[in-house]
């Protein structure tokens, strides 16, 4: 596919597979990458469609840190954070990324690595930080292992976790 000019002009070929681009991000430092957004492309054309079924094209959007350190999973160790707002544009509330939006004055559990995301970044100054890592209560239930790789559609399943 990669040597098809329609394929090729159409941003179709040499499209990376979703798991070889977390593979990627985490080789190269961003430990725990997070979907912001994702959606499905529409392919328009049924003869380009039939020649790719079955696989299926999304456009997605990550936050990637480089935070050395960060679990490979959502621990559980306490800790929450209040958004104070004022990140331009997003004053009443602020997303991390597809599962973790801020409510400006509202405390937020959240997992560990999404405490140190928040705490060891540019974002600190704009959130209130309770907890550390002192305690643990194990792993988050149902921490978004699954996306995209679920049944569901990756830009509206749920990641079900801190």
């Amino acid at each position: 596919m990669r040597d098809d000019q329609v394929l090729v002009g159409e941003c179709l070929a040499g499209a990376l597979y979703w798991n070889d681009f977390l593979a990627i991000a985490k080789a190269t430092g961003f430990g725990d990458p997070r979907l912001v957004t994702s959606r499905p492309i529409a392919i328009g054309d049924e003869g380009i469609a039939a020649r790719l079924a079955p696989a299926r094209f999304y456009s997605a959007t990550y936050r990637l840190l480089k935070l050395p350190g960060l679990e490979p999973t959502c621990e559980d160790c306490g800790q929450a954070v209040r958004y104070n707002g004022g990140i331009a544009g997003s004053e009443s509330s602020w997303d991390l990324d597809g599962h973790h939006s801020f409510e400006a004055g509202r405390v937020t559990t959240v997992c560990g690595n999404s405490w140190r995301m928040l705490r060891e970044t540019r974002f600190a100054p704009f959130f209130t930080f309770i907890g550390d890592f002192s305690r643990h209560y194990g792993i988050f239930p149902g921490c978004g292992t699954a996306i995209p790789f679920s049944a569901e559609d990756p830009g509206t399943a749920s990641q079900g976790c801190c």
